[in-house]
């Protein structure tokens, strides 16, 4: 089995990459939990984007986004791991390696996350806190959530 991690810009992206990550997010966000909404929401030309590849299939995914651009901190977004990988910690590997690119990137800056309010307790244990109230994103409860510098 061949393995592959890459972080692109979304310049170096090549057309069937975007694609794919356009799929996978389109299966896990819109289709598997419910929630019709527009996924390209202009934020994906200014981000970096996380891919990890087995055997060339895109299995888990994520967007790197600097400061200033959904928060005044650098955030991580549109965490997703494909179905098919569940139950083999991908998800935590995901958000280690994107917390480890943005502390890289913008070091001495807090990471900001929209979480879904039942993965509050996932992403506490790399740290993260929530603030304030629970909130509707998509139709799915979300809080925000911070990971201190």
């Amino acid at each position: 089995m061949t393995q592959h991690w890459q972080t692109l810009s979304f310049d170096e992206l090549d057309r069937d990459e975007l694609y794919d990550i356009l799929a996978l997010r389109a299966q896990v966000f819109i289709v598997e939990q419910n929630s019709p909404y527009l996924d390209p929401d202009g934020v994906d030309r200014q981000a970096m984007h996380m891919l990890y590849r087995e055997d060339g299939r895109l299995l888990a995914y994520q967007r790197l986004i600097g400061p200033g651009i959904k928060y005044p901190e650098c955030s991580i977004g549109r965490i997703v791991v494909h179905p098919d990988l569940r139950g083999r910690q991908m998800g935590r590997e995901l958000v280690r390696r994107g917390i480890e690119h943005n502390r890289s990137a913008w070091p001495g800056v807090d990471i900001c996350i929209s979480a879904q309010s039942h993965l509050q307790d996932f992403y506490g244990a790399f740290g993260f806190i929530g603030e304030g109230e629970l909130y509707d994103e998509d139709g799915i409860p979300h809080r925000k959530m911070r990971l201190p510098a």
